[in-house]
């Protein structure tokens, strides 16, 4: 515990904190003293942690889905770009773009560690670009975070991400549950000054909620009052949907039939 590592986001040297148990194997926390990051050291356990893409401790998963559905739709709203593109990076199982088309969103999922199970049909192209792209859950995970958000900020001029802040004073290992180590999946955790310096390495601004959502954006007309206010008012989004989108579920469903016709029809 007396080695300095280098930070993985800005590469200052960052100082071991505490070391806990990840899989069965002890691991060493790292702080950066000038970007706020804190890190394990590099992890050779991630293939063990990916077995499964999606943890059987994400107990949350339908909630969170379903919060971020609205906040997205107050996003779009926000941004005017309702009938906008969205992609969602690591879209897991698909449940926020099946939950988005039913709202009435174009939304498209991508992800290279897991099976799109209820949005089958609306996988976005490999460097397709959109006009809001969501990266939710996902910053914890990245091994190089300022070269993952370089691609991504290279898709969209608006980058809506969800990543939970972690507190200061830096809390011990059992002292916060996003730490996460029995499924050794969360290798990276964030500070808004972290995120900041990321906005700046991006040639962007980085709008946050100050808990767990925050938009990279190259536009600068958005203040950080119109963004909060956006957030907070993500309670409105189903009314924002009914009477300014039409609903894609039964779109959807007819094209899904009219493919498995075609395909029907081609192994004939």
């Amino acid at each position: 515990m007396n080695r300095v590592r280098p930070c993985r986001v800005c590469t200052a040297n960052a100082r071991p904190i505490f070391s806990g148990t990840v899989l069965g194997r002890s691991v060493e926390y790292q702080e950066c003293d000038v970007c706020g990051y804190v890190q394990t050291e590099t992890p050779n356990w991630l293939d063990e942690a990916y077995g499964s893409a999606i943890g059987a401790a994400d107990t949350g998963i339908l909630q969170r889905n379903r919060r971020s559905a609205r906040i997205v739709v107050r996003m779009l709203a926000m941004l005017g770009q309702l009938r906008g593109r969205v992609i969602d990076s690591a879209g897991g199982y698909g449940l926020l773009v099946r939950m988005l088309r039913d709202l009435g969103v174009d939304a498209r999922w991508e992800d290279r560690y897991c099976d799109n199970l209820v949005a089958r049909g609306f996988e976005a192209g490999a460097h397709e670009p959109a006009d809001l792209l969501t990266a939710f859950e996902v910053m914890e995970h990245m091994l190089d975070p300022l070269a993952e958000m370089r691609k991504l900020c290279a898709r969209a001029p608006q980058v809506l991400v969800s990543t939970s802040l972690i507190p200061a004073p830096t809390p011990p290992l059992a002292a916060w549950w996003y730490y996460a180590p029995a499924g050794g999946q969360h290798i990276g955790f964030f500070r808004l000054r972290t995120l900041e310096y990321l906005a700046a390495k991006l040639g962007r601004r980085v709008l946050s909620d100050g808990r767990g959502f925050h938009l990279f954006t190259s536009d600068t007309s958005i203040s950080a009052l119109r963004f909060a206010w956006a957030r907070k008012t993500a309670a409105f989004a189903p009314l924002i949907a009914r009477t300014r989108l039409r609903s894609r579920t039964w779109n959807d469903f007819r094209a899904a039939e009219q493919q498995a016709a075609a395909a029907a029809r081609r192994d004939a």
